[in-house]
């Protein structure tokens, strides 16, 4: 009995893997805004009665691209953080920042679903807001490590109402950095999407050439502008 449920729980796994591969295919060509499960199942020559057995709606499935989009570039980017040099903050915090650039070039239709334009009509449910946080989680520990090394410098004063932001974060987060950190370090975070989203959509276009080159100074000042410092300095 047990061999045959594990072959019905793998065939289903294999069927929705199938149907999200096709997801993402109609996203490059079409957009979320119009991902139709009728489509979907179209293509996959499956009807639709039988699709919405493994997503009952289109924000369902929405939400498992979703889920697995944030997964993988956060998954990317904490895999940068683990292979780079342990003493050197600098060169971690670029590490991360780099594999996040790398997934989104790769990746430019999933990363426009959870960094571009909101899909109409679509609410995120709270089940995203755990993989959508691993990107900066990686991030915050490079500064939490750093700050244990003695090499994240003090953070300069905040305004009272962003370090009540910033210490309410660090709470909901369960993080251990001065709520000074944080507030630069969120900064930080947006500025690195603003960097990658600008890249991937274009605005770079006739304006920056050596993008690599660029990229990589860029980031590197991010993390030294939260206080990260390398050994050597």
């Amino acid at each position: 009995m047990t061999r045959v449920t594990g072959a019905r729980e793998r065939a289903r796994t294999e069927i929705a893997e199938s149907i999200k591969a096709e997801a993402r295919r109609q996203l490059a060509d079409a957009g979320a805004a119009r991902l139709s499960l009728r489509a979907v199942a179209r293509e996959l020559g499956m009807v639709s009665s039988a699709l919405y057995r493994y997503y009952p709606s289109r924000d369902d499935l929405l939400t498992a691209l979703i889920i697995d989009a944030y997964d993988a570039v956060g998954s990317a980017a904490e895999r940068a953080v683990a292979a780079a040099p342990a003493a050197d903050p600098v060169v971690r915090w670029t590490a991360a920042c780099h594999a996040v650039r790398r997934w989104a070039l790769a990746h430019p239709h999933e990363y426009a679903l959870i960094y571009g334009s909101p899909v109409p009509g679509y609410a995120a449910p709270e089940a995203t807001t755990g993989p959508a946080s691993r990107v900066a989680r990686a991030l915050i520990g490079v500064a939490e490590e750093a700050a244990d090394s003695g090499l994240l410098a003090p953070a300069p004063f905040e305004s009272a109402d962003v370090l009540r932001d910033a210490e309410q974060l660090v709470r909901r987060l369960g993080m251990r950095l001065h709520p000074a950190a944080m507030a630069r370090l969120t900064a930080a975070w947006a500025q690195l999407f603003g960097l990658v989203g600008f890249e991937v959509f274009g605005q770079f276009h006739d304006v920056v050439h050596a993008r690599e080159e660029f990229f990589d100074r860029a980031a590197a000042d991010l993390g030294r502008g939260i206080g990260l410092r390398s050994p050597a300095a």
